[in-house]
């Protein structure tokens, strides 16, 4: 029986990203080369043109502010002109501009970066990692999103997957995600609920779980609200008390902005357990008219910090109430509520989930890499045919189409299980009407501008005839990874027009394909010095053993020419492979690779010669 090529989960987060696989019987997550469970989900260039990613890039970022991306989760899939990436974007040290079609671009020294690149970098170090850990190429993988993502937000994190070089199975939401790590492997009946508090995001689900079956029957969130939120009320409390007394905007200072944001979150994670923290900040900036260095020293209290960020406390709440009531479930018919996402761990949001569900949440999953785990049961589950997984989840936001006056006709309710198909016919809305225009929205409202514009397409041909006479069937199809595809038939002549939309501010087909064309000798790059350093491990390997076999056939073949001149050969091949594992020179390596298990072949064939 062949075997299976390897399958990943990851999750993409907003502060941090994790990848996980399928150990035996349980998902479990691997570790970086470095060690570590999470990779900071932070992608920086430094003044020499070198790309960082990771841990690494996180320790640069107060010393290249302008040129350290992070929480780029946040912005992906987003129109540059909507007010809610104006407001985000105050608060980042980087650089964002607009880009040919409203998307959002990043500005990296002489570079500028579409979102999903920026995340590729990201998804594509997890990726290395997956590859270090199996020993062999990794092609295949589940990534997650917040369940409210809308559908650009979800093609642009498949582009981002595109570009890493991973072929992306499925989209998955990530409370999803969490209730099939939760339940795998486990006799789970009945409805449980999971709230999901992240970097960035806020997500509420709750599922049917029973006999192997994850039935998802509403979902609802906020893709701004989440720790990010929580840093920024500290910010601005510590930004605003030091403007009061020194008349300076500290915001205003890449470099000490980003100082501010270190310290917001450190604080933050620091008081889940104490009462109270020190926020110091030696020179964090010096005033245009002299007079010295100014310090910030601060004492921020768990009260304090509640105070600040109780409205969005309060919203996760409100967000809750809406979704019980549209799954018409109530929290006590709950058999379990699971916590997911680092800011469950503060305690106030704790207190308001025990508060609303009126029961203690589940601690049995990790907060930080419960998600990544359910994309890798997900990835076993979509590459195994003896999986016994089953997973039915719902579109997050209603789906429909402009129509005259400036309303919108629903034709896919939110919460509708995917993948799934509706048809509605619509009648031409004035005489003589030849051409219609299909604007493809999501969204609650009835009026059509306070929706998400999707995409757009023309239907052309139509007979000339009288208002309504012209018959248009509308399609709408979801797939199972929430992505849409919408067509137009003129009844009448069969004539069709359909296309898979994507988001108004996303990537072009033609810039995805430049993308991924110029990725290709990156991506090859990486792939090398990966090798490389593998390589170098091998050859060290194989020094060792030869020098430990060489005493030996020292001793055996006293008088022995063959001995002798395979003793020659020895010391000659472990000269040329000392400087190669040093220098890492790949094609050096790998000829010392080749020319030493040679050499410990002809040692052993020796030994076996002589009785050894």
């Amino acid at each position: 029986m062949a075997e299976r090529e390897p399958v990943i989960g990851i999750d993409l987060g907003t502060t941090n990203s994790v990848v996980a696989t399928l150990q035996g019987a349980a998902p479990a997550v691997i570790k970086s080369r470095s060690g570590s469970t999470l990779t900071p989900s932070i992608v920086a260039l430094t003044k020499t043109g070198k790309t960082l990613v990771g841990e690494i890039a996180k320790r640069q970022a107060v010393t290249n502010p302008e040129s350290t991306v992070y929480s780029a989760k946040r912005l992906i899939g987003r129109k540059f002109s909507a007010k809610q990436t104006q407001q985000a974007v105050k608060n980042l040290s980087y650089r964002v501009e607009t880009g040919d079609h409203d998307d959002i671009r990043i500005r990296l020294g002489d570079k500028t970066l579409s979102l999903p690149e920026v995340s590729a970098m990201v998804l594509r170090e997890l990726k290395l990692d997956a590859e270090a850990f199996f020993g062999k190429p990794v092609r295949k993988a589940v990534i997650t999103v917040p369940a409210y993502f809308n559908d650009g937000q979800r093609q642009a994190t498949k582009d981002a997957g595109r570009i890493a070089g991973l072929e992306v199975l499925r989209i998955l939401n990530e409370p999803t995600a969490a209730a099939l790590a939760y339940g795998f492997g486990k006799n789970v009946n009945g409805k449980i609920a999971v709230f999901d508090l992240g970097g960035g995001t806020f997500d509420i689900s709750v599922l049917e779980v029973g006999s192997g079956v994850f039935d998802v029957i509403a979902t609802g969130g906020d893709t701004y609200l989440g720790g990010e939120d929580f840093d920024g009320r500290v910010i601005d409390w510590l930004a605003a008390d030091f403007q009061k007394e020194h008349s300076i905007d500290l915001k205003a200072d890449r470099m000490a902005l980003q100082r501010l944001k270190q310290a917001a979150e450190k604080a933050k994670i620091e008081l889940s357990t104490a009462r109270e923290t020190q926020l110091n900040l030696p020179f964090i900036c010096t005033p245009a008219g002299g007079g010295g260095a100014l310090h910030l020293q601060k004492t921020l209290t768990r009260e304090k910090l509640e105070e600040l960020c109780a409205d969005l406390v309060a919203r996760t709440v409100t967000i809750c109430e809406q979704v019980f009531a549209e799954a018409r479930v109530k929290t006590i018919d709950l058999k379990e509520m699971i916590l997911v996402g680092g800011m469950t761990r503060m305690p106030r949001v704790q207190d308001a989930v025990k508060e609303y569900f009126r029961r203690d949440p589940c601690r049995g999953v990790h907060p930080d890499e419960v998600v990544a785990l359910g994309a890798a049961v997900q990835a076993d589950a979509l590459t195994n045919e003896e999986s016994d997984v089953v997973l039915l989840d719902v579109t997050p936001q209603s789906l429909g189409v402009a129509i005259a006056g400036g309303y919108v006709r629903t034709l896919i309710q939110k919460n509708t299980t995917v993948p799934t198909s509706f048809t509605e016919v619509f009648n031409t809305s004035r005489d003589n009407q030849t051409t219609v225009k299909i604007m493809v929205l999501q969204g609650e409202s009835d009026l059509a501008h306070k929706n998400e514009l999707l995409g757009e397409f023309i239907l052309t041909g139509l007979r000339q005839a009288k208002r309504g006479e012209v018959e248009v069937d509308v399609t709408f199809e979801i797939n199972s990874e929430g992505i849409v595809s919408v067509s137009a038939r003129d009844r009448e002549t069969g004539q069709q027009q359909s296309i898979q939309v994507t988001a108004s501010g996303g990537l072009t087909e033609d810039e995805l394909k430049r993308i991924l064309d110029e990725q290709a000798d990156l991506m090859l790059e990486a792939k090398v010095e990966e090798e490389v350093k593998t390589k170098q491990t091998e050859l060290k390997a194989l020094m060792k053993e030869v020098t430990e076999l060489m005493p030996q056939l020292t001793e055996a073949t006293r008088g022995d020419e063959f001995g002798q001149d395979a003793l020659r050969k020895a010391n000659k091949a472990l000269e040329v492979a000392r400087p190669a594992a040093e220098r890492g020179d790949l094609v050096k390596v790998t000829e010392s690779i080749d020319t030493l298990t040679r050499t410990i072949s002809l040692f052993k064939g020796v030994l076996q010669r002589i009785g050894r």
